[in-house]
């Protein structure tokens, strides 16, 4: 019997990732929505016609036999919906970023262990395609070892949009590019190259208006010796690769964005043809000086986060992306912001 699901918010994260995977995963029944906006109740009803639409999670509180509970609503409210949701009795899938604080995503790992209840985050550009394929290099060690790992989201959005929840919130309600894109950044970082030692930072609001961070910058070192080097702007006239990898052996360079977003948006969905794929003139390069050649970027896989979600559910497996994991990446983000406040390098513990 498929495992019942409920998804706490229909903007964008809810809309455009949450809803359509989860509906497509085998083992997953979308079984309600809560959304207080008429008009994306509406949007529910029109693509999801077996869901129930809720106006309040006090509604959700009161319906019985919820496995999965998936907290997609702005960034402040992630710590206690997921506790809320747990306190319920059901497992738990929180948006990225988990919490504003370290100490906040321990305590909702904490209260799932206490529970008895499983806890994962939804870090879905582990799946992106070009980000599959530079961990696939470098497992094979066809780069050599890696001493600098260059990564970035650049954007060209000059007018601040003060109608997006994350244009207008404040950095300590995990508002801003830091804790948006940057949360993906950092959980990729730490994911290939392990602990960071040191953290530099350089986190600004550079637009007319701007509230919280639209410009930022991350040096850091891990404890085996890569440096990463990681930039989220939403003021780049002109974008810059979007991963660069340097080893000893060859580089990897990589344009452009994963395409599974815009596909999604556009109403696609992971068992289609075409699904996650780059067109062979979008791939990057791979190579030393003048010898380079064209690397095939690998489908991205974003299905794969709720295909191990409902494994776990069965107990057949771990969650897909360990909260541990984006607690560290929330240490790193802590520090990145007492860098640039200070102007120095944080060592961490």
């Amino acid at each position: 019997m498929a495992k019942r699901v409920a998804l706490i918010g229909f903007g964008l994260a809810g809309r455009v990732f949450h809803a359509p995977l989860i509906d497509s995963t085998h083992g997953l029944e979308l079984t309600y929505v809560v959304t207080s906006s008429p008009e994306r109740a509406e949007q529910v009803r029109q693509a999801y016609p077996d869901a129930q639409v809720l106006r309040t999670v006090e509604d959700l509180w009161q319906q019985d036999g919820i496995d999965l509970i998936t907290v997609a609503s702005p960034n402040d409210s992630h710590v206690p919906l997921a506790l809320a949701a747990l306190d319920a009795g059901a497992n738990v899938v929180v948006d990225k970023p988990l919490a504003a604080t370290a100490e906040q995503g321990r305590s909702v790992i904490e209260r799932a262990q206490e529970k008895g209840l499983l806890c994962s985050v939804f870090q879905n550009r582990r799946w992106d395609g070009d980000f599959l394929t530079v961990e696939g290099l470098i497992e094979e060690g066809a780069l050599g070892k890696v001493h600098r790992f260059e990564s970035r989201y650049d954007r060209w959005r000059p007018q601040v949009d003060t109608s997006r929840w994350r244009e207008s919130s404040r950095a300590d309600l995990a508002g801003g590019l830091l804790y948006d894109l940057g949360a993906h950044l950092v959980d990729q970082a730490l994911h290939l190259f392990g602990p960071a030692e040191t953290v530099y930072a350089e986190v600004d609001a550079r637009r007319e208006g701007a509230q919280v961070d639209d410009d930022v910058f991350v040096a850091l070192r891990h404890a085996q010796g890569t440096v990463s080097h990681l930039w989220a702007s939403a003021l780049a006239a002109q974008l810059g690769p979007r991963f660069r990898v340097l080893g000893d052996n060859a580089a990897y360079v990589v344009w452009g964005l994963d395409p599974q977003e815009d596909q999604l948006k556009a109403g696609g969905r992971p068992h289609d043809h075409g699904f996650g794929e780059v067109p062979q003139h979008q791939w990057g390069i791979i190579g030393s000086g003048d010898n380079v050649d064209a690397e095939p970027t690998v489908p991205g896989r974003y299905q794969e986060f709720y295909s191990g979600i409902a494994r776990a559910l069965e107990g057949h497996g771990p969650v897909p992306v360990d909260p541990a994991d984006s607690v560290a990446a929330l240490a790193v983000i802590e520090a990145a912001r007492e860098s640039a406040r200070s102007g120095s390098v944080i060592t961490l513990a």
